[in-house]
């Protein structure tokens, strides 16, 4: 069969993805939206387009009956399910195949058999693949505990258990998470393994008993259980334990004759060197990115390829490997590694963050959505679009290949400090701390890497800002920039000095905060002489490290302020994003990239002189981290709380928030 038009039955950076290789193929693309994704790029690079009404994935993404209506009224003759939804419903991969069309994934059946993560372990251990066993009555020798969603992945319904006393209401907890993000509230326990590295395989199976091993990955570095920092192949691994993990990885391929892209994912004891069977994701990957850069083959293109029957071919690979059937397990030549940029708050215990993008520019990629670029971006996003509390916190990933896996390293963190993310707070600052730390470029990686490591972008929110030249010059770069703004919106007196005082008595004053935290930081400075836009850095103590700086702001036209700092003789640009509201005639929010600076970028919040009452929260009030829907109430009118005592539960980009009384009282 030959597929002509192709629907994605999925959003974001992954519809992008799929669309990719369908054009390259000639293959005609259909997109289908909730109504808060209207805007978002992978909607205008599809042929056609079909709007899901609503925003909850409940009534959208997840709804089986509107994707094949909306397949019949476009002409669809595929589907292509992407990753997270429906891509590991087997009733919808039936649906999909009962209504005539082609499903881009493996059968129903190997879907089922995957799908429940207890039963898989029953069938791996049949299979001869190593596995966990999960204790059937728990005790405090049995601690800790891992909860799991049965249908899940990426995270959700996943959850620590350190005391067995919490093990019931953590249980309840990972049922309701999971029923929300997956429409199935099953979990099962099982041991958890502290310093494990989480490390993957890729197959690709015909459906006839033809399996394909693709390399392996290593995910270990997480939070919340779900990836952050991706790798192939996985660095550290004795041959002989690699040709291991490839042939357990066939053989859980070969025991559901499966079909499509899929990952075998394992815990590993680089200790013992040893590893057990996690579960097997019957889709294709976030991740899959890396495996594409050092294999050089299109995992999409494969998928489509086993969907249309294409003879032999996945037969043809299994054939350049090994007589056992295990790939090549020397190492690839090259070295890939993927960053996963998430709109979150890593100071906030990785809290979500939506609203406005207002600039999303990552300068010196390659290319975009193929295995061919060096530098890859993979992105849902551009600049200017709304990031809602609907759907996952995912913003882009950022893949980078090189000869080695240093190279690699080094030009990813490098470009993330170039890169221009504003308007909401990220994880790219922890992800550069995580590519330049020691123990990562040194290999030395577990599940527990963030939560052992002493890493200042997990610390305080305002970690960021140390005492040193380069935030100070960065400062006086944006009241510069503010002062500049404020001078081109006036009427009168043109030609009159910036902030001109006839008697000076003291420098001038510009007060901002952090973004995300209250505390004030003033900017003191001299004002400029007449005909110039120069300004002076006021020391606020003797000893200040930016004492004497000399600032030059230039209007180039743009959409910034190039600001150019000049200490000691050493002169440093500055690129300076003012977001505007008011028409254009007040600032509120001051974005500085600049070298130097921690992650290269400084997010503020100008202080205004003056405050609009509407602003002000009234003391002990509770304020909720993000727009959310309420789905639990856990104290009443007149109760009696203590500090710390859950009060409501709110549910947002597929997590549960709970927001804790602040105080004692009633």
């Amino acid at each position: 069969m030959t597929i002509t038009r192709l629907l994605v039955a999925n959003r974001g950076e992954i519809a992008r993805r799929v669309f990719t290789t369908c054009r390259r193929l000639g293959i005609e693309t259909v997109a289908v939206h909730s109504d808060a994704d209207a805007s978002l790029p992978f909607v205008a690079e599809a042929d056609a387009a079909v709007r899901l009404p609503g925003n909850a994935p409940g009534e959208t993404y997840l709804r089986a009956d509107l994707i094949l209506d909306a397949a019949r009224r476009t002409g669809a003759d595929a589907v292509h399910p992407g990753y997270g939804f429906l891509s590991e419903n087997a009733e919808f991969a039936r649906a999909v195949e009962e209504a005539g069309l082609t499903w881009i994934g493996p059968a129903p059946e190997s879907i089922e058999a995957m799908g429940s993560k207890v039963g898989a372990k029953e069938l791996m251990a049949e299979a001869g693949v190593p596995v966990l066993s999960a204790p059937e009555q728990p005790t405090e020798a049995d601690l800790p505990l891992l909860v799991k969603a049965s249908a899940g992945g990426g995270g959700r319904g996943m959850r620590v258990v350190r005391r067995l006393e919490d093990l019931a209401s953590t249980i309840e907890a990972a049922r309701d998470e999971a029923a929300s993000a997956f429409g199935d509230g099953t979990v099962f326990v099982e041991p958890y393994v502290e310093q494990g590295r989480h490390v993957e395989v890729q197959i690709v199976g015909d459906g006839r008993g033809a399996v394909w091993v693709a390399g392996d990955r290593d995910c270990s570095v997480q939070r919340r259980h779900q990836k952050v920092i991706e790798e192939a192949p996985a660095p550290g691994i004795p041959d002989d334990v690699r040709a291991a993990l490839h042939d357990a990885a066939r053989k859980a391929g070969e025991a559901i004759d499966y079909r499509g892209a899929g990952t075998v994912e394992f815990l590993y004891d680089g200790d013992a060197q040893r590893f057990f069977f996690l579960e097997m994701n019957t889709r294709l990957q976030v991740e899959h990115p890396v495996t594409e850069a050092v294999t050089g083959v299109d995992l999409v293109e494969m998928q489509i390829a086993v969907a249309e029957g294409a003879p032999g071919l996945v037969a043809r690979l299994a054939a350049r490997t090994s007589t056992t059937g295990t790939a090549d397990t020397r190492a690839p030549e090259r070295h890939s590694i993927e960053v996963r940029l998430y709109a979150e708050d890593p100071a906030a215990d990785y809290q979500p963050q939506s609203g406005r993008l207002t600039r999303f520019e990552i300068p010196g990629v390659d290319g975009a959505f193929d295995r061919a670029y060096d530098l890859r971006l993979d992105s849902g996003f551009a600049s200017g679009d709304e990031v809602g509390t609907h759907y996952d916190a995912m913003l882009a990933k950022l893949i980078s290949t090189a000869d080695t896996r240093e190279a690699a390293c080094r030009r990813l963190a490098a470009t993330l400090r170039r890169a221009e993310i504003h308007g909401l707070r990220t994880n790219r600052d922890l992800l550069v701390e995580v590519l330049t730390h020691p123990a990562f470029i040194a290999g030395d990686l577990g599940t527990d890497f963030l939560q052992t490591r002493d890493l200042i972008a997990l610390g305080a929110a305002d970690a960021a800002v140390a005492d040193g030249a380069a935030t100070t010059c960065a400062l006086l770069a944006a009241a510069a920039a503010v002062t500049e703004h404020a001078t081109g919106l006036r009427t009168g007196l043109a030609d009159a000095p910036v902030a001109w005082r006839n008697v000076v008595s003291a420098p001038q004053v510009t007060t901002f905060t952090l973004a995300g935290s209250e505390d004030e930081l003033p900017v003191r400075w001299w004002g400029a002489t007449a005909g110039t836009a120069a300004y002076v850095h006021a020391p606020i103590a003797e000893d200040d490290p930016a004492d004497g700086a000399h600032v030059t702001a230039i209007r180039d036209g743009g959409d910034h302020l190039r600001v150019e700092v000049d200490l000691g003789g050493v002169r440093t640009p500055h690129r300076v994003f003012l977001g505007l509201v008011d028409a254009g005639a007040r600032v509120e929010t001051v974005d500085v990239q600049a070298p130097g600076l921690p992650g290269g970028h400084l997010a503020l919040r100008l202080v205004p002189r003056f405050v609009d009452p509407a602003d002000q929260v009234a003391e002990g009030s509770l304020l909720a981290p993000m727009p959310g829907t309420v789905v639990g109430v856990r104290a009443a009118l007149g109760d009696t709380v203590t500090t710390g005592q859950p009060l409501l539960v709110l549910e947002a980009m597929k997590m549960q928030h709970t927001i804790s009384a602040p105080a004692d009282g009633t």
